[in-house]
């Protein structure tokens, strides 16, 4: 799962459009940008395993503290309650806190029984779609095209810079999941790390970008 957390992010600001599109990617995706510095300080582990699902060539083999419900639960009351110290506004709070745990909840369907649900000894969980790719596919796909359709019914460019910045960032991230959809596993868990932490660029490019467009009348 990786454009349907950012389709979630999209989606979202419908909901709260007072919150900037930067703020609704970190909180759909910040399982996934804790992972990789808890793997560089050996918190966590993973190991790569080509075949082990068709799709994901990655044994998720201990991330508790990242992904597992509780944690995740923790992770998007911390976030919304900074929000909601930040900016006073409850309503922008609870949608930041719901996105997150919309990451386990997208997680859940697309992994192999490697969920935990609390951040100690617990049952696995997980659908395993990633072993399903058309269906996983499609349904990823659908997650980001209707969080893209109603992000563009909540906003629009108010100078280039919304426009264009905006379109290169749609276009990288379906560029980047078309990659991953093909490419060769990754050389090592230092590597993954490393390109995780990538994507915090796309947080503060869509910070950048929504900064640069504004709210259609009529939404909230």
């Amino acid at each position: 799962m990786f454009i349907g957390h950012f389709g979630i992010g999209l989606g979202a600001k419908k909901a709260r459009a007072s919150v900037s599109l930067g703020t609704l990617f970190l909180a759909s995706q910040l399982p996934d940008l804790l992972w990789p510095t808890f793997l560089l300080l050996g918190w966590e582990d993973v190991a790569i395993r080509p075949g082990i699902t068709k799709m994901a060539p990655l044994d998720f083999t201990y991330y508790p503290i990242s992904h597992s419900l509780v944690m995740t639960i923790i992770w998007g009351s911390i976030l919304g309650l900074g929000y909601y110290l930040f900016k006073k506004d409850r309503r922008g709070a609870i949608v930041v806190g719901l996105c997150v745990l919309s990451h386990w909840v997208l997680d859940f369907l697309v992994h192999r029984p490697d969920l935990p649900l609390f951040p100690w000894d617990s049952a696995l969980v997980g659908l395993g779609l990633w072993n399903h790719p058309l269906i996983e596919v499609l349904l990823e796909g659908g997650i980001f095209v209707v969080g893209l359709l109603l992000y563009l019914q909540t906003t629009r460019a108010k100078n280039k810079v919304g426009k264009w910045a905006f379109r290169a960032l749609i276009i990288f991230l379906v560029l980047i999941y078309i990659a991953n959809l093909f490419s060769s596993p990754p050389p090592n868990v230092t590597a993954i790390a490393w390109v995780g932490q990538a994507q915090w660029l796309v947080v503060l490019w869509a910070y950048w970008a929504d900064r640069n467009r504004m709210v259609k009348h009529g939404s909230t």
